[in-house]
């Protein structure tokens, strides 16, 4: 069993960048600049917004941060990504999700430009992805691609499961598997609530992404021997004996699955930096591509 160590395979991936952006430096080229915006004091959303901005710090892009109050209008918000849109020095938008329940995820991610759009979540570059044009994935997704590049897994001819059929992470990871490159060319099997005999489904997968945020749900009886298993759930659950009174896991239970893997994702340490990762990726083309 090999981890699939999302924090090394960031790093060689921020390094690179940082190369990039140093480049761009020298060269008197315009420097990446990603702006997020984040509603309300959700523990989790917090901590993921800082993250975003200190990986922009640490590789050189200009980051910044709108901290709005979860009592925001939606009319407000929108006035907001409208100035952003407009504001030619800002190459990628992002807003953290879930946002409080008077705005409407919709209105706000079809409202962003799609040239601006890192976070890969408007219909337009949806509908490019589908289609294997060249646009924004999103940010998990591509991540996930982005690990199994680095770790030179072959995907081709393989029989993919993914457990999850939301648009940011099931569908998409999904179709990217399946369509004909060097990251694809699975034949995919997509599960849900509805799905029947899924541990039967599981048992025949070469590659297993889990993307449920139910902790321990794949269990070492639904996984064959040498399978390799991507742990995209990550849940706080509660736990007294920890300072911050919580404990994370992912939808895999580890211990026990972990032993019949090629490869298996920690939780954390695993997708999540690669989102990030990934994310940065996506800013740095926004770059590249603001004058074309």
């Amino acid at each position: 069993m090999q981890l699939l160590d999302g924090k090394l395979a960031s790093q060689a991936i921020k390094d690179d960048l940082k190369i990039k952006v140093e480049d761009l430096k020298k060269q008197g080229n315009k420097i990446p600049h990603l702006a997020a915006i984040l509603v309300g004091n959700n523990g989790a959303s917090e901590t993921y917004v800082a993250s975003k901005v200190k990986s922009c710090e640490e590789i050189g892009f200009k980051s910044t941060l709108l901290h709005l109050a979860d009592s925001v209008s939606e009319a407000e918000l929108l006035e907001v990504i409208h100035k952003l849109n407009y504001d030619n020095d800002v190459d990628g938008i992002l807003v953290q999700l879930p946002l409080p329940k008077h705005i409407s995820e919709e209105k706000i991610i079809n409202l962003i430009n799609p040239a601006k759009d890192v976070d890969g979540f408007h219909p337009v570059n949806v509908g490019k992805m589908v289609q294997g044009l060249e646009t924004f994935i999103s940010a998990t997704p591509y991540g996930i691609l982005l690990l199994l590049q680095h770790y030179k897994i072959e995907t081709k001819g393989k029989h993919a499961v993914i457990i999850g059929r939301s648009n940011i992470v099931g569908r998409p990871i999904s179709i990217l598997l399946s369509r004909n490159d060097d990251t694809g060319n699975c034949t995919v099997t997509l599960c849900h609530s509805h799905t029947k005999n899924v541990k039967e489904i599981c048992l025949q997968a070469d590659i297993i992404i889990t993307a449920l945020g139910v902790p321990g749900f794949l269990k070492a009886e639904m996984v064959k021997q040498d399978a390799v298993v991507i742990d995209v759930g990550i849940t706080r659950v509660a736990d007294a004996s920890k300072k911050s009174g919580y404990t994370l896991k992912g939808d895999v239970d580890f211990e026990n699955v972990a032993a019949k893997c090629s490869y298996i994702t920690p939780v954390p340490g695993g997708v999540g930096p690669m989102t990030i990762a990934a994310l940065l990726m996506n800013t740095y083309k926004a770059c590249l591509n603001h004058d074309l």
